[in-house]
């Protein structure tokens, strides 16, 4: 019985602890962006473009990741610029943009708080507090290529929307350049999604080869995150992220961009992305183009950005080529970027940097998903949830509570063996021992059941903080934002009564009076802790305990009871 509250306890102080390091990481003081490392000199293969970025005071160069890398600037946008903007508006997106910048994209589905009239979510920005596009351009020797500071001009300018029974809106730009060559970039926006198509047809009616590489990249000022435990978004990761089949995910926060030094890798079926609290941009390639990933903190460090460069294209006279991407500007919905195909991005919804808890909570989600279709609602979702994972984990829940039935039984016995012995501890654990092999207890019979427990609380914990889809929604009375925390603490105090009477139906013979204390101080624990986590994640437990302590009660009525004399007579 010692040994075995012994490790619930430690086992619970696991999952409590590693909470409290999520929280503190999350929560500890952060500067806007790493310091800016020296810059490595760029190869002499193509000149060097540069980006718009507002109130920067000083020019800082990309550090070559190979030949023709763009760099980014400091001066302000030049006033032509703002003349040839398109906003496009869909049924989820509205988006202003010119032939090499997004500059602004509000998500229309998502607002930013439940109050009447809120404005929506704003992923893009162009102004200098919340600076955020995503560019792309081209980059040759010769110096004739459209960058995304200037040389796309929008074929229909104003302003474009998604006309009522039509499926897509179309926006092209077109760069007309010496020699005949000229390169016509549409971006396609279609109904309901948050994938833009973004296509570069080059064509050369010149009498030369035209050469040019492609560069796409994300560009961005560190967002200032509200800190502290009632605010969920502060939990989540913020940062880039790129994957390849090769390399798998990876991702850098932004306090810490360049402390683990620069990027430079060549990869294919790849995409970069910016990643934050239930909403995330990337850029998407073909499958089949090898691009360059780099990193790097431009501007003094003030900005961090991801960056793309594509393969060499050669377009001989009278010819034509074609370089095309997906641009995701938009939350992190899983059915939608499992729909696109692409290997890995469905690692964007950052349930974790640990791959068993991403995998199981992918798992878990998916269940949830489907009772959300049963029910409709994502509390009672949960609460499905719960139910399944118990018929599932039934036996050994069943062997835990079998155990602990079984210790109670014998309770009074080992406190006798306690008395006996006192302060002799190898006698009396020489003698429990004996005792146990005697009635056929196993005391590590309880443990057992802990562990899937832990790792599936630690997994529901980032899936329900993290699923864009629990977003504002509500479950029922006063639980208006599963991915809030309970506005009145109802749920962890529920948490911390279904702890209490739990342990009151578990004995805690055998454990000095100091691990009973701390035992007891358990459920307070917990309940402060659990107070400030997703509301969605604390309905779990309770309805978890809640199930749990019926189920522990149900086996201490069938094996906890002693048998009457005349019964065990016969």
């Amino acid at each position: 019985m010692n040994q075995t509250r012994v490790f619930l306890f430690f086992a619970w102080l696991i999952v409590a602890t590693l909470l409290w390091m999520e929280w503190g990481k999350f929560n500890a003081p952060k500067d806007a962006a790493a310091p800016t490392q020296p810059a490595a000199a760029a190869p002499a293969a193509a000149p060097i473009p540069t980006a718009t970025v507002p109130s920067a005071t000083a020019t800082a160069t990309v550090p070559a990741a190979s030949a023709g890398v763009p760099t980014v600037a400091s001066t302000a946008a030049p006033a032509a610029e703002a003349a040839n903007t398109v906003t496009v508006t869909t049924d989820v997106l509205r988006v202003v943009l010119d032939g090499g910048n997004v500059r602004q994209a509000d998500l229309l589905k998502y607002p930013q708080s439940k109050a009447a009239g809120s404005a929506p979510v704003r992923l893009f920005a162009d102004d200098a507090e919340h600076y955020y596009v995503a560019q792309s351009g081209w980059t040759n020797v010769a110096g004739n290529a459209p960058t995304h500071v200037s040389g796309f001009v929008p074929e229909q300018g104003g302003t474009l929307a998604l006309a009522d029974g039509a499926n897509e809106v179309a926006v092209p730009f077109v760069w007309n350049g010496p020699d005949g060559v000229s390169i016509r970039r549409t971006y396609t926006f279609r109904r309901g999604q948050y994938a833009v198509d973004v296509r570069d047809e080059v064509t050369n009616a010149g009498g030369t080869p035209w050469q040019g590489q492609i560069y796409r990249w994300l560009l961005r000022k560190p967002p200032v995150v509200k800190t502290g435990m009632t605010n969920p978004e502060s939990f989540s990761f913020r940062g880039a992220a790129w994957y390849s089949p090769d390399t798998g995910y990876e991702r850098r926060k932004f306090d810490k961009y360049l402390e683990d030094g620069k990027v430079d890798q060549s990869m294919q079926q790849s995409w970069i992305a910016m990643l934050q609290h239930h909403f995330f941009s990337a850029w998407i390639p073909q499958a089949d183009d090898k691009v360059t990933v780099s990193l790097d903190a431009p501007n003094g460090g003030a900005q961090a950005l991801v960056r793309e460069l594509g393969p060499a294209v050669e377009v001989a006279p009278g010819q034509k080529a074609a370089s095309e991407a997906r641009l995701w500007v938009g939350p992190k919905l899983v059915e939608q970027m499992q729909a696109q195909n692409v290997p890995g991005l469905q690692r964007a919804v950052d349930y974790s940097q640990f791959k068993i808890f991403a995998v199981i909570a992918e798992g878990l989600f998916w269940v949830l998903s489907k009772l959300h279709g049963l029910f409709g609602n994502w509390g009672w979702a949960i609460i499905g949830l719960v139910v399944l994972l118990k018929l599932a984990l039934f036996k050994l829940s069943a062997a835990q509570y079998k155990s602990a039935a079984k210790m109670r039984k014998f309770a009074p016995r080992l406190q006798q063996l306690k008395e006996r012995y006192g302060d002799d501890r190898a006698k009396y654990q020489q003698a429990m021992m004996e005792l146990y092999k005697k009635e056929q207890i196993n005391p590590m019979a309880g443990c057992l059941p802990v562990i899937p427990q832990i790792v599936i609380f630690m997994a529901l914990y980032w899936m329900l903080a993290e699923s864009v889809e629990l977003r504002q929604a509500p479950w029922t009375l006063w639980i208006q934002d599963l991915t809030a925390r309970d506005p009145y603490f109802v749920l962890p105090v529920l948490n911390m009564a279904i702890m209490w009477f739990t342990q009151r139906l578990t004995p805690m013979t055998g454990m000095d009076p100091m691990q009973q204390k701390m035992m007891q101080f358990m459920p307070l624990a917990f309940g402060v802790v659990l107070a400030f986590l997703p509301a969605g994640l604390v309905l779990y437990q309770v309805a978890n305990g809640g199930l749990g302590l019926l189920q522990q009660w149900y086996m201490l009525r069938k094996y906890g009871e002693a048998k009457p004399a005349t019964a065990a007579a016969k």
